[in-house]
């Protein structure tokens, strides 16, 4: 397709895709009720309306959310491309991601079966109404949970993107022996520094960020204050994208929420509000099997951590909600996953009786609340909590555990991350290989979570600015080669898998924004 035909396909999608929307309904009365004014003239009626819009702050709510569809919108492609080479265009990642998505599933309906526990089941009365009574303080309750497992963890993950192969391509034919090192063994286009340098220009060693500069012995006027005057002024324009291009240099404490409820387009109006409450009253009168993973990775992750588990309460509201919104199912027609499905009980297995299950279509894996837990420091009414991480998990985290050939997947970041290390640490990266250590295998805990629960939160924040400031997860790679370079050192000491994970056990005294810019500004290339 031609340029001005792509231009043309994207704008009839984006159209049509806020047709059905609330704001759509909202300018719409708000058009039909400024005629009643007097400056509205007949003979000039679109220019008025169209004025009145603007000076009302209605064209900006448009813009905001045009360019929020820009973002999860699929990119323009033939006109007679099969629907699943717009998920995945490459064969071999649809078919491993499809034979994950089986295992997963058995590993589910396993339990169910060993268990006795059903998928669902409508909670008789006496328990709804004890729900509905501790929903504020769920923490405190203790259930049972020995008997269930997480469906996965990260390192069984690992273990298939290890064993992806592209039948197609001869392995013979790369240049360098380099590319047998690592254990990804799939040919993927990833940016190697130089490309990196240009990609990530506002990170470079003059320019000021946030999270050097404000720790730095410099007078806070000479950055701070007029970088946060500069920030105040973004948020009160209410412009997503040029909040999103100052997140690229961090987002200044007290201005974070809201800037990121800005570059996600993440309103809290009383429908997204009455929204929420229709997702409790779902949670209260049904009981899912995955409502018992959820209280498990909690318990297991946020729970025994220092920074987190004052939110214990929070994650379990905003899990169990999440796991029944049906409105995350419209990210998969942009995510190479497909959304399990499950059979009606005494139904038999009938395909039109098939459901899906749960109804968000994600099954929750080990460290799945690392997720949420970071967004609790920002936002502390539940609704926009919510509405917030929805909208970082429908662009950002899905790609985290799901199998594509997508820059920001985690395919792509793993390859990124080991080819980093070979191509500016190769002797540490063959030392560790040497002795069984893959980088790979201590990096990939970290980048599946997009460091959460291993970074400081302060720190964490700062990183998140730049997935959301990039609109990309591809520094959550460049940090982790950034990690092992810092402590190449005492890696290049370690005899042992167990000792190099001893060396990165701890990162939570790291500064994530010195090391970003140290290893890509100052590495030599």
């Amino acid at each position: 397709m031609d340029e001005g035909s792509e231009l043309s396909l994207t704008i009839a999608q984006i159209v049509q895709r806020l047709k059905g929307s609330h704001l759509h309904s909202q300018i719409e009365r708000q058009a039909k009720e400024c005629l009643h004014q007097p400056e509205i003239k007949l003979e000039s009626l679109k220019e008025d309306v169209r004025s009145f819009l603007k000076t009302s702050g209605w064209e900006r709510q448009l813009q905001n959310a045009v360019y929020r569809e820009l973002h999860v919108q699929l990119p323009p492609s033939h006109p007679v491309a099969p629907p699943e080479h717009l998920k995945e265009p490459l064969a071999y990642m649809r078919k491993a991601q499809a034979s994950w998505e089986k295992r997963v599933l058995k590993s589910l309906n396993s339990m169910s079966t060993e268990l006795g526990v059903p998928l669902a089941r409508m909670r008789p009365a006496a328990e709804q109404k004890e729900l509905s009574n501790k929903w504020n303080e769920m923490g405190t309750d203790e259930p049972d949970l020995t008997s269930f497992r997480p469906v996965y963890a990260p390192k069984d993950f690992l273990e298939v993107l290890i064993s992806l192969r592209n039948p197609n391509h001869d392995s013979s034919e790369d240049v360098g022996v380099r590319s047998h090192w690592g254990l990804i063994q799939v040919p993927l286009n990833v940016r190697d520094i130089p490309q990196l340098r240009q990609a990530y220009s506002e990170l470079n060693l003059t320019s000021g960020q946030l999270g050097i500069d404000d720790h730095a012995h410099i007078h806070p006027d000479m950055f701070e204050n007029e970088y946060v005057q500069i920030g105040k002024k973004v948020v009160l324009e209410q412009d997503s994208a040029a909040a999103q291009q100052y997140s690229r240099q961090g987002c200044p404490t007290g201005l974070r929420a809201d800037l990121w409820a800005l570059i996600l387009n993440s309103t809290n109006q009383p429908q997204d509000v009455m929204y929420y409450e229709q997702l409790t009253a779902g949670v209260i009168q049904h009981d899912l099997l995955v409502d018992n993973l959820i209280y498990k990775d909690v318990k297991l992750t946020a729970s025994n951590d220092d920074y987190y588990f004052v939110f214990e309460d929070f994650l379990y509201q905003v899990l169990l909600c999440f796991s029944r919104d049906t409105a995350v199912l419209e990210h998969f027609k942009y995510n190479s996953a497909t959304p399990p499905k499950s059979f009606i009980q005494g139904k038999g297995e009938d395909e039109e009786c098939a459901v899906v299950y749960p109804p968000n279509g994600v099954i929750p894996f080990h460290g799945f609340s690392m997720y949420v837990a970071p967004l609790c420091f920002l936002y502390n009414e539940p609704s926009k909590l919510y509405s917030v991480f929805r909208e970082m998990y429908s662009r950002y985290f899905f790609r985290l555990h799901s199998i594509s050939s997508s820059p920001s997947g985690i395919v792509s970041l793993c390859l990124q991350f080991e080819r980093l290390l070979q191509t500016h640490l190769p002797q540490l990266f063959y030392h560790l290989r040497h002795i069984e250590a893959q980088p790979l295998r201590i990096a990939f805990k970290w980048m599946v979570r997009a460091f959460s629960g291993y970074l400081s939160s302060d720190q964490l924040l700062l990183l998140w600015d730049r997935i959301l400031g990039y609109d990309s997860l591809e520094v959550v790679a460049v940090l982790a080669a950034a990690v092992f370079a810092f402590r190449a050192e005492n890696l290049m000491e370690v005899t042992s898998l167990a000792s190099a994970e001893a060396v990165l056990a701890d990162l939570s005294t790291l500064k994530v924004m010195p090391l970003i810019q140290i290893f890509l500004f100052a590495t030599a290339i």
